[in-house]
């Protein structure tokens, strides 16, 4: 009768230790994919949910109070407050609200990572903290209003969400064609879909949602990609052969895309997040005023907050992509 050998316990040992190595090395980046793509799925969702909130208003400006001095220092501020309070939560499930002193009572984490994982940065507490340039980029005053440096508020949502909100009372409809974005930005979210629970890095569990204009708003989403692209290039060239900017995105990724205006305007308010924002150079936007050659485009400037219009093939600028 013919005897069959079975395993060793050294040769079990040592096959279980291959598949303990085996499976140490792969589930990490196993669990990174599935992380990734549950956050993904929670950012649509909670920007759909802000955005039809933000659609039942019939004002974005004017909700609380902000005042200063003569030395432009802020003698009272109520007004991120009072917006979460008097207007987001009318239209919104609201758990808690935390005021610019007790942010971490939201779960809003001290310290966050940018996008390219190299710079920890502090949380912002205040408007000029989330991007100073907002503060001193010779945005327009006037009878359009200028941009308040309030205090942060937060508040979490009944899905477990932390959100800061950086509000800007004093914000004017869309009235002009060159123009800054500051005053047209009327809320600036800042969101931890986990609370302070890491990773806390920009691109991950942390993103921004951007209302615009106090009428009639619009309310962005944009989710970064991580480089630029090297090369400055005109958003439109006859030469089929010749990178224009919208295709550029193609090239680095099919799931990349050339953010609209005001997903570009997104991009610059929350610029220190993203490591964007020294350059005088401009950036392309998607939206097109008009075609041909000589058609025009919007272009966004990420020193100062500048957009307009721009010539499609006669002028270059950088291009930043985002994700579908």
């Amino acid at each position: 009768m013919k005897k069959t050998r079975g395993f060793t316990l050294a040769e079990v040992l040592i096959t279980l230790a291959i598949i303990g190595i085996v499976a140490a090395i792969t589930l990490p980046s196993l669990l990174v994919n599935v992380n990734e793509k549950a956050w993904d799925a929670q950012k649509k969702a909670l920007h759909a949910r802000l955005a039809q909130a933000i659609g039942q208003m019939n004002t974005l400006g004017g909700y609380g109070t902000y005042t200063e001095d003569e030395e432009g220092t802020a003698t009272e501020d109520t007004a991120a407050e009072s917006f979460i309070l008097d207007a987001l939560s009318k239209v919104y499930k609201i758990n808690n609200v935390c005021g610019a002193d007790k942010l971490s009572s939201c779960g809003i984490p001290s310290k966050i990572t940018t996008l390219d994982a190299v710079s920890e940065i502090n949380f912002p507490s205040k408007m000029s903290e989330l991007n100073e340039k907002l503060l001193n980029g010779g945005h327009e005053t006037g009878e359009e209003g200028d941009i308040a440096n309030t205090k942060a508020a937060a508040f979490e949502t009944v899905n477990g969400e932390s959100i800061a909100v950086f509000y800007n009372p004093l914000c004017s409809s869309d009235a002009t064609v060159n123009h800054y974005v500051q005053n047209k930005m009327c809320v600036n979210f800042v969101y931890d879909l986990n609370g302070s629970e890491g990773p806390n890095q920009v691109g991950k569990d942390v993103g921004f949602i951007t209302a615009f204009y106090n009428k009639n708003p619009v309310v962005v989403a944009p989710v970064p990609y991580n480089k630029d692209y090297s090369a400055m290039v005109p958003q439109y060239t006859e030469d089929a052969g010749t990178l224009d900017a919208p295709a550029v995105c193609k090239t680095m990724g099919e799931d990349l895309r050339l953010p609209n205006r005001d997903e570009l305007a997104s991009l610059f308010v929350n610029a220190p997040f993203i490591n964007l924002g020294e350059s005088t150079i401009f950036y392309w936007s998607s939206s097109v005023v008009s075609l041909g050659i000589n058609g025009l485009a919007w272009h966004q400037s990420f020193n100062a907050g500048h957009r307009a219009r721009n010539t499609r093939s006669k002028s270059t600028g950088y291009v930043r992509c985002i994700r579908n």
